[in-house]
């Protein structure tokens, strides 16, 4: 049942991704900021964690997910104080983060870009 609900979830998520790039003049961009803020405010509400133990990684894989560690992250270090609270976000995100530069650099040295004319 864990990988039922992994795809139905993470499935739905991306389901709501696509009929927003088709149905509104919204840039792509900005469907990404919208989710991960919506995972970071659901997480803030408690609505976002039920999801997370239902799906698990069908809910923390999508970017709604990178805004759930953000904000348990930050939620979590506040326990212990300010500037922990401002580091625990990027704390519990690192691995994300620093895939994210190491392959985009990677990908930039065997590709060239080409220019639009």
């Amino acid at each position: 049942m864990d990988y039922l609900y992994a795809f139905l979830i993470g499935g739905g998520i991306c389901v709501i991704g696509q009929v927003l790039m088709d149905t509104t003049k919204l840039t792509t961009p900005r469907i990404l900021v919208i989710f991960v803020v919506a995972g970071a405010v659901l997480t803030g509400l408690g609505l976002y964690e039920p999801l997370v133990q239902l799906a698990k990684n069908g809910a923390t894989v999508p970017l709604p997910g990178f805004g759930y560690s953000l904000a348990k992250g930050a939620m979590d270090g506040a326990k212990e104080g300010f500037l922990a609270a401002l580091s625990g976000g990027l704390k519990n995100t690192a691995a994300g983060l620093t895939a994210a530069v190491v392959f985009g650099y990677i990908v930039s040295l065997i590709f060239s870009p080409k220019s639009k004319r």
